[in-house]
């Protein structure tokens, strides 16, 4: 299992998927939080971009960690090269999870009952 995320053409596959799907779901997930509107819509948006940012991070430090790269060996370049590193990481990411999650937003207002588009 733990050869699943790290090698072969699954090691590309699956946490893209992943990504994806959780691009999917979050602003799906929102939506129940956040009241119907436009203006509620564009800051669901805001937030969705910005949760999903920090999950790509999160992501991206997780599969490090999985595939054996210890904290201490992450640190040796100083905390701000290696947080640089992740935060580009993350922005990468985008590639992945904004197509879907702009599609998830654009699907939100057809479920709207008081609010019309």
């Amino acid at each position: 299992m733990n050869d699943l995320f790290t090698s072969g053409q699954l090691a590309i596959v699956l946490p893209a998927l992943t990504l994806a799907l959780i691009g999917w779901l979050v602003p799906k997930l929102l939506a129940m939080a956040f009241p119907e509107g436009v203006r509620p819509l564009l800051l669901l948006s805001f937030c969705a971009a910005l949760i999903m940012f920090g999950i790509g991070v999160l992501f991206f430090l997780a599969l490090y960690l999985w595939q054996g790269v210890s904290l201490a060996t992450l640190s040796e370049a100083g905390a701000a090269s290696v947080m640089f590193h992740f935060l580009r990481l993350g922005a990468i990411s985008a590639l992945l999870w904004a197509p879907i999650m702009i599609l998830s937003i654009a699907g939100l207002p057809k479920h709207w009952v008081k609010k019309t588009w």
